[in-house]
């Protein structure tokens, strides 16, 4: 049997589980391929116009593997992974959205609730049901859960100890691609859920152009939880979403850390909690004298804007440490093609 796996929304922080938790439960996992226009607009045709860009890239994945003929598709309800927070509201309805919205998804759908008091999601309340789906062998399903929880928790591992983004966590933990890692005398912190920086189709490759300009780029899921708990003490009262957390409590960290040396948020257009969180680090970005900027994101395409706006975000910090240092020499991989170019 084939399950599919949508690659998009939070698939990039789970994938490390779910494929190896199927997998010793004996079925093919079909993990949906990079996002494209024929995959977004499967979404955006079945889905209300109003709705986020990611959600609809969601949809059009989901059909994606229909389409390939898997028999089975696994949409998780996330419900909370830490005590006192939820998901967004379109994370908690998914199911019941896609139920609607693609008729063919009709007895291919496995869902079930996801609650948990942290990000580990590996345990019996959560899994041991859906294995039973497909085994009965409990043994089995113990082992499957176990074998998720230790490629998940080496994921995180190579993410918060060795500094890896996710995607070359996962692709080193699943697929066994040695990890090669950009370093830069330029850092910048680059804030944004995993749906949106690692979706190269809605990012535009925000995260290759950056890496090309010679840019190291710090995210929030490289940071140990005690950071992102410190940095929500500063606010009376946390956000109801727990990614949202994770995003605005790395954007104060990257203001404080003077390693970095500046911010970018990556927000998707439409989404509500992005809106406030985006504002509150913008003012305070001038208050710690951390440049910052935001990129804004959606399902339509057109890169230029995008690559002259980051190139001269990144020559603004270039000369801002050449003067902070006093120093003309400071060598990056493309300082002399710009110079050139001017």
């Amino acid at each position: 049997m084939k399950i599919g796996l949508p690659n998009a929304l939070i698939n990039q922080y789970y994938i490390s589980f779910w494929k190896p938790f199927f997998e010793t439960l004996g079925l093919e996992v079909i993990v949906s391929p990079e996002t494209t226009k024929s995959i977004i607009d499967k979404g955006i045709r079945n889905t209300v116009a109003e709705i986020c860009a990611p959600i609809k890239i969601y949809m059009g994945h989901v059909i994606e593997l229909l389409d390939s003929g898997v028999d089975f598709v696994y949409i998780p309800r996330f419900v909370s992974i830490c005590d006192d927070d939820a998901f967004c509201p379109k994370f908690l309805a998914l199911p019941d959205m896609l139920n609607c919205a693609i008729p063919e998804l009709k007895d291919k759908m496995i869902t079930h609730h996801i609650v948990s008091d942290n990000d580990d999601i590996a345990t019996l309340q959560n899994y041991f049901d859906i294995g039973k789906l497909f085994t009965n062998d409990k043994k089995l399903i113990y082992q499957a859960i176990e074998n998720g929880r230790q490629k998940w928790q080496e994921y995180r591992n190579l993410c918060v100890r060795h500094k890896c983004n996710s995607k070359i966590a996962n692709d080193a933990v699943l697929k066994g691609i040695n990890i090669e890692k950009n370093s830069s005398q330029i850092k910048i912190g680059l804030i944004g859920y995993v749906y949106n920086i690692y979706d190269n189709f809605i990012s535009m490759n925000i995260m290759k152009k950056l890496a090309d300009a010679g840019v190291e780029i710090i995210t929030f899921e490289m940071l140990e939880d005690i950071q992102i708990e410190k940095q929500l003490q500063r606010f009376p009262k946390k956000l109801f979403w727990t990614f949202s957390n994770k995003i605005i409590a790395a954007g104060y960290h990257f203001l404080e850390d003077d390693n970095i040396d500046g911010v970018i948020h990556a927000t998707a257009f439409g989404c509500g909690p992005d809106a406030f969180i985006g504002k509150y680090l913008e003012l305070d970005s001038a208050e710690y004298e951390k440049p910052f900027m935001t990129i804004r994101v959606d399902e339509h395409t057109g890169e230029n804007h995008l690559q002259t706006r980051l190139e001269a975000f990144v020559e603004m910090l270039i000369k801002s440490k050449q003067e902070e240092m006093k120093n003309d020499d400071i060598i990056l991989p493309y300082k002399e093609e710009m110079e050139s170019a001017a």
